[in-house]
């Protein structure tokens, strides 16, 4: 199941296209955020509706879009994501220089990349598991995984230096460029791709029951029922915390803004670290003990935020509680993507996963706003202290037994961005 060895050529340009995209991602981190206020003079509130519209609406856009990529070969679709969100990224440095950017413009461009994102990683599901044979499936993963941390924890500093020295829409320009060498190192993967498995019976326009079909496959599996619960909750819980701890920190606590951003970028080691010892933990102790263990111990780490104090003692607390989180996380995320499409059939592979990504989107995006008016009543210290409460309850949602993988299934999906399931 961990299989060794080369993943091959193919494999190598999917890696590599996967890699400059996260980096340039992780680049322009908050960086429409830091636009609407440093340029249109955005208040907290504009903010919070930026941050919560566009995986939003993308992800009620997006919904359709599941059925329609199964009628369709994987790599156009992956291509046409990556040019439409190169496009729409684009759109905003040109209109920063004629002076016509918008606050309204920053959101219709973040919908379309949130929109995009979810297409993005249905197709590169499919096609990963087309493409990787199953006894190599977690060491893909784990690239993958390791790819993003590496990324995070590099992305956000240099993305803030690049803003303070050329402007604040240089990480924007950077991140369109990423996805454009994105699709040539999806094109360059070459080779024949299988015809889709789904014929483009429906047209265009799919059915109303296709649009329903992923949520109806996940609720219905006992293995993946309880995980698409665990997964949606835990990622809503852990980002709803992050805007109140901003304020915490940098606000209440007065910590530099490169103080708060070392505070995150140093802890992601931890997912580098998770991610490469996954393949050897599931080899030892098996896939469900990892899963289940990883899990629990995810939930844990986040209460502990909410006890930040100022000064180097306060910074070093974020850091340990940071790494602790992210390192479970590392090891969590990939051998879940394994088990996930494993008990996924091909046929179903790219409703599920738009599905499921649409589900967390959407879920996040609803309980940050929901947790910024908790903050803004009670203050940020006791909104961090209920989110950390509420997922120590998450644990309860993870499957206790393990479940036999679809017979004939195989690898799992590109655990792409940010995504977290």
């Amino acid at each position: 199941m961990a299989g060794g060895g080369p993943l091959g050529r193919r494999f190598g340009w999917l890696w590599g296209a996967y890699a400059v995209s996260t980096a340039g991602t992780w680049l322009a981190f908050d960086a429409f955020a830091l636009i609407a206020v440093l340029v249109l003079d955005a208040g907290p509130t504009q903010v919070s509706l930026l941050a919560a519209t566009g995986p939003a609406v993308g992800a009620v856009v997006s919904v359709p879009l599941g059925p329609w990529v199964e009628g369709h070969r994987e790599r156009p679709v992956m291509i046409a994501a990556d040019l439409l969100r190169c496009v729409a990224l684009l759109s905003v440095p040109v209109a920063f220089a004629l002076g016509r950017l918008s606050f309204g413009q920053l959101l219709l461009v973040s919908v379309a990349v949130a929109a995009a994102d979810i297409t993005f990683n249905a197709a590169a599901g499919a096609f990963l598991k087309e493409l990787v044979p199953g006894r190599d499936l977690l060491v893909a993963n784990g690239r993958f995984e390791a790819t993003n941390w590496t990324a995070s924890m590099v992305g956000p500093p240099l993305g803030g230096a690049a803003i303070g020295l050329f402007g604040p829409v240089t990480t924007v320009v950077a991140d369109a460029v990423s996805y454009l060498l994105s699709a040539l190192g999806i094109r360059a993967i070459g080779g024949d791709d299988k015809r889709p498995g789904r014929p483009v019976s429906t047209g265009i326009r799919p059915r109303a029951g296709d649009l329903l079909d992923g949520w109806r496959f996940i609720l219905a599996d006992p293995g993946l029922r309880p995980l698409f619960f665990n997964t949606v909750l835990n990622n809503a819980l852990i980002m709803a915390a992050s805007p109140p701890l901003l304020v915490l920190m940098v606000d209440r606590l007065r910590f530099e803004p490169w103080q708060y951003a070392l505070a995150f970028a140093v802890p992601c080691t931890g997912g580098l670290i998770g991610s490469r010892l996954a393949p050897g933990l599931v080899t030892r102790f098996g896939r469900h003990r990892v899963m289940l263990a990883t899990g629990v111990l995810r939930a844990c780490w986040s209460l502990g935020l909410a006890f930040v104090g100022p000064g180097t003692a306060g910074l070093v607390l974020v850091m340990a509680v940071e790494f602790g989180l992210i390192a479970c996380c590392g090891v969590f995320n990939p051998v879940f993507a394994t088990y996930r499409l494993e008990r996924t059939p091909a046929d179903r592979v790219t409703r599920t996963l738009a599905a499921w990504s649409a589900t967390n989107k959407a879920t996040t995006a609803a309980v940050t706003a929901l947790w910024g008016l908790l903050a803004s009543t009670t203050g940020p210290r006791t909104a961090i202290a209920l989110a950390g409460g509420l997922l120590l309850a998450t644990p309860l949602l993870l499957p206790r037994r393990e479940h036999a993988p679809v017979t004939g299934s195989e690898p799992a999906p590109l655990p792409l961005k940010a995504d977290g399931g």
